[in-house]
């Protein structure tokens, strides 16, 4: 089958390389003409231009766009202008799954289908596959199966139906749908890394008793310091954790192999970004009356990290200098 990639960053360039590798025929932009050249080397057809992807595929085109959420609105706007009813529009990036529905509404009038495909396979996604969650008209959806196939990470075990779920990629219902599916699944990502980092700095801590403390009415006292006596490999932990354990993951075997690389991870800042959907998870759970109160400590956390906690924090700081003549003390100092 033949469709056009637009967007050839890691995750685009690497689904390209797949989809070819199942015997695919892929037309590929990008605004950066080193990225098309290096996947024409490797056999894709090289667009030099939007206008020129749409002359180059056949009807009833296809095109996949993996672009940041800030440009796939103009990008969307610019090719619904030039492309023909039966012609179809995947957008494989992080979108808010309302604006899916708004523009599958536009795109319909004009006989296009929009499809939206939330994606997840990260860094290992060219060998492993990526589980596709897939939000658009039942038809479009069909008729672009193979391409979604070919993506998809296939069946580890052998199928127990003819379910697609099975094989890592499911039509999970009208346009918005696969969106709002992958909205949900990074909130989920939220909660397990926060879930795995405080429970590690935990364990970095659990040494509290052997270290000195200094004696002042700014230090609040450990009561019982030989309960805190352990000098734990937080590395090994997460290692020993990957094999049989409830908790293992493939989040674990990142952080396993992150500890290993990187002992006291000390080429982090810590400072940890948020893409959207933990936002848009707290809306939605909101509108339904839905509680999320994991997900939405993991976002707030990940809002902290950025910095957004400082001022807060130093109106703490001041308010106990004003009420108590509290004197601040300095970071890294004893609690």
């Amino acid at each position: 089958m033949q469709i056009g990639m637009i967007g050839l960053g890691r995750m685009g360039a690497n689904m390209v390389r797949r989809l070819m590798r199942g015997g695919h025929e892929c037309v590929v932009f990008d605004v950066n003409p080193a990225n098309i050249a290096a996947l024409e080397a490797e056999g894709a057809v090289a667009a030099q231009s939007l206008q020129d992807m749409i002359s180059k595929l056949e009807k009833p085109a296809a095109i996949w766009l993996m672009l940041p959420a800030a440009v796939t609105e103009h990008t969307l706007v610019a090719l619904s202008d030039s492309l023909v009813p039966g012609d179809a529009i995947i957008d494989g990036g992080n979108s808010n799954y309302q604006d899916d529905i708004d523009r599958a509404g536009r795109l319909a009038e004009k006989g296009l289908d929009y499809i939206d495909v939330g994606t997840s396979g990260g860094v290992w996604g060219l060998d492993r596959g990526y589980c596709l969650m897939i939000g658009g008209p039942t038809e479009a959806v069909r008729r672009l199966d193979p391409i979604f196939h070919s993506l998809a990470p296939g069946a580890e075990m052998p199928k127990t139906s003819e379910r697609t779920s099975e094989l890592g990629y499911l039509h999970c219902g009208p346009s918005g749908a696969g969106h709002f599916v992958k909205m949900v699944h990074n909130g989920i990502e939220y909660g397990m890394m926060a879930a795995y980092a405080e429970g590690m700095n935990l364990m970095k801590a659990a040494n509290a008793g052997q270290k000195s403390r200094t004696v002042d009415a700014e230090t609040s006292p450990l009561q019982h310091p030989q309960y805190y006596q352990f000098d734990i490999d937080v590395a090994a932990v997460s290692e020993v954790w990957r094999h049989g354990s409830v908790v293992s993951s493939w989040l674990l075997d990142l952080l396993a192999q992150s500890l290993q690389n990187d002992p006291m991870l000390e080429n982090f800042s810590g400072r940890v970004s948020d893409s959207g959907e933990g936002r848009w998870m707290m809306k939605a759970g909101i509108d339904t009356g839905v509680p999320l109160p994991v997900l939405s400590s993991a976002l707030f956390q990940r809002f902290s990290s950025q910095g957004h906690e400082v001022y807060s924090n130093q109106v703490l700081s001041a308010l106990r200098a004003a009420f108590g003549g509290h004197v601040e003390k300095p970071h890294g100092s004893d609690h």
